[in-house]
């Protein structure tokens, strides 16, 4: 029988985008389904005692951009650390893909696109013009820019937020494993390796 893997991430996160690819490679081979799970990190962090990055102590902030280098290199990706429109309200672009995933649409090609948008790109997507685009380049209907303005769209961003909280989710990216928590895109070896042996959730 197919697992299902909860996919809690946000456009804005440089982690989610580094590890998307890899990840999804993993639950294709594996024959896992992926539940897409956009969420608002500044709420998430609020509510779980994260801080956002410019509170952070410089310390932190200095290792950050060391580990994206790191991550860029052993990846094998071209991006900027520090990307020409970020940071910037992620808010429109995750709920871009809760209205794809309401319509019908398999989002995994318009999350990569948006991620790509901001670290590979650096397009502003804050901007409703440049989201139009990145729609009609998929092939994806306009309209789903009304859509994710919705009161839907903005529900069900709201409760997966909720959702991310109640399965102890802190950071994105996270991928729920049958209750089991891997927070952080270096935790990709470890799903497969939990997928590969099948083997019970490990439990706090």
């Amino acid at each position: 029988m197919s697992r299902s893997i909860d996919y809690f991430f946000s456009i804005a996160s440089p982690w989610t985008f580094i590890g998307h690819a890899p990840f999804l490679d993993v639950a294709r081979r594996h024959g896992a389904r992926v539940n897409f799970r956009p969420v608002f990190l500044g709420e998430l962090f609020a509510e779980t005692g994260g801080l956002p990055l410019a509170r952070r102590h410089p310390a932190r902030q200095r290792y950050r951009l060391v580990e994206l280098k790191r991550w860029r290199e052993a990846r094998g990706i071209d991006f900027h650390v520090s990307p020409a429109h970020w940071p910037f309200d992620a808010s429109h672009g995750d709920r871009l893909i809760i209205a794809a995933q309401i319509d019908g649409h398999d989002v995994a090609p318009l999350v990569t696109r948006l991620t790509s948008g901001v670290w590979q790109r650096e397009e502003n997507l804050a901007d409703p013009a440049v989201l139009a685009a990145i729609l009609a380049e998929l092939g994806l209907p306009e309209t789903l820019l009304e859509a994710a303005a919705s009161d839907r769209a903005a529900i069900i961003y709201k409760a997966n937020e909720a959702d991310a909280v109640e399965a102890d989710v802190f950071g994105a990216p996270a991928y729920v494993l049958d209750g089991e928590v891997f927070w952080g895109q270096d935790r990709i070896e470890l799903i497969d390796r939990a997928l590969a042996s099948g083997r019970a959730p490990f439990t706090p």
